[in-house]
């Protein structure tokens, strides 16, 4: 776009997910990526965009119509700043200087940095223009290597080092998490295999070894990802997904140790599996790119203790809502024996929830905290605050039930589903759905109808569960 190979403009490379949008503006609906000079001249989007400010400043909900064209207003300024050169920002700010610093532009920095270093930097800059012009790969490398050099001596302090540079390189060829997705698949054939006929204890001992290995995996690239952004990796939504699904085999592995049941695997995995290939299966809506941090995120104490201990409660009910399911099959499939051989499934569900409960209770209270640090008060019925809330008060809701004799193993089981609706919306609901508050650097969009379809399941199923189990009761009541 810089060289200008071509007319870019005219090129489909605007997305609009929303079909009402679409209509709305106008435009062709049997597509959803469109040209800039189709998009931007809408005065229609314009009209929209600033509603959506208006109303953003007044803190009030959005659409999702709205919503979305203020991210499709986004995507046209970041394709006029990557057209404009604005958006190229190469040179690192003069030392002395903070990773918060801004970088800048070839031409910006020309005031900053007058002198021999920053003339080569620009002679090797155009070096590699000629050279992509001119098909010349090796030239290319060349320049590239000797521009990096350069950019590299202006501030050395600032410039990351090959090794981070080559470790970022190395994180997106790898893709480890596609790989352990693979394996927790293959351990729970194994654990599924065994389970349903059982035939070595020896499937069993593969299934953890190969889960054990996901699990590395896993941890290998998370690790990465923090090296490279130098901060914990749970600040959008993609990254909180992944480490949900690293905190279910976690848990899994602890209690599987502790325990000495497969059972927290056979509900672990799916768990898991599910989560990344979420991620992977709705780029759009959680995209897993590194951006920099927003200001009120900028302190990693914080962002640490807190987010990570939300999300690991998070990480329990997940996998406490797992092991229902596996406890509500059962009784589907065969309630007069579940009754009889659950004992041991509905107390280590129990120990979830307490898990979960002790995370979740501890993240809000930290999260107060650091809204007093960053905001100067500890609670402000903020959305995201008002629903972690409500998650917490629905499981404690759920165990203080179960004590005080309100419901017994099979109502704890389908509490354990329910409460877990509300996990959703305090996870997604408020970013995706609601999208206002002060916690509005983690919103997202798009998913909602993926979102409905797999409540409307989950409640179906529940359904079913209760009516079997209200059916055996009924036949084991003795006659009148």
């Amino acid at each position: 776009m810089l060289l200008d190979t071509k007319s870019w403009a005219d090129e489909p490379l605007i997305l609009i997910s929303h079909r009402p949008l679409v209509e709305k503006l106008k435009l062709d609906p049997k597509t959803k990526i469109f040209s800039f000079n189709t998009v931007a001249p809408s005065e229609e989007l314009k009209a929209i965009i600033r509603e959506a400010h208006e109303l953003r400043r007044a803190e009030k909900t959005l659409s999702r119509e709205q919503i979305e064209a203020e991210n499709v207003g986004m995507r046209l300024t970041l394709f006029t700043r990557i057209a404009d050169g604005s958006a190229f920002l190469l040179v690192p700010p003069p030392a002395p200087a903070t990773e918060l610093e801004p970088w800048l532009t070839p031409p910006a920095a020309q005031p900053t940095y007058p002198g021999e270093t920053y003339e080569k930097a620009v002679q090797n800059l155009q070096g590699m223009a000629r050279s992509y012009l001119a098909r010349d790969s090796f030239q290319l490398n060349l320049q590239a290597n000797q521009l990096r050099g350069q950019l590299r001596s202006l501030n050395p302090d600032l410039y990351p080092s090959d090794f981070r540079l080559n470790i970022e390189v190395f994180y997106n060829r790898s893709d480890f998490f596609e790989l352990s997705t693979l394996i927790y698949g293959l351990a729970l054939l194994l654990l599924v295999i065994q389970h349903i006929k059982p035939l070595s204890p020896w499937l069993n001992y593969s299934a953890y070894a190969l889960a054990i290995l996901g699990f590395l995996l896993n941890i290998a690239a998370i690790t990465l990802r923090c090296i490279i952004a130098q901060r914990p990796p749970v600040t959008n939504m993609y990254e909180s997904v992944i480490w949900v699904a690293f905190g279910v085999i976690a848990f899994g592995l602890i209690f599987l140790w502790k325990y000495k049941s497969s059972f927290y695997l056979l509900a672990a995995l799916p768990a898991a599996i599910f989560s990344l290939l979420l991620v992977h299966q709705l780029p759009i809506a959680m995209p897993p790119r590194l951006d920099p941090l927003v200001p009120v995120l900028r302190s990693n104490f914080w962002l640490t203790i807190h987010v990570l201990t939300i999300t690991l409660s998070y990480s329990a009910f997940l996998l406490a809502w797992a092991f229902a399911h596996i406890i509500l099959f059962r009784v589907i499939r065969n309630p007069k024996d579940s009754a009889r051989e659950d004992h041991g499934l509905h107390f280590w569900l129990y120990r979830v929830l307490q898990i979960g409960i002790l995370l979740l209770a501890v993240g809000t209270i930290l999260g107060g905290v650091w809204a007093n640090y960053s905001w100067g008060r500890f609670w402000g019925w903020d959305p995201k605050e008002t629903w972690a809330l409500i998650a917490l008060l629905s499981y404690i809701f759920a165990l203080h039930g179960r004590l005080a004799g309100w419901w017994g193993k099979f109502g704890l089981a389908v509490a354990s589903i329910v409460c877990f609706m509300s996990v959703i919306m305090a996870w997604y609901g408020v970013n995706f759905v609601l999208g206002v508050g002060l916690h509005s650097y983690g919103f997202g969009l798009g998913g909602e109808e993926y979102v409905i379809g797999f409540l409307l399941l989950d409640a179906a199923f529940l359904a079913i569960a209760i009516w079997r189990s209200r059916q055996t009761k009924t036949a084991l009541e003795p006659a009148t």
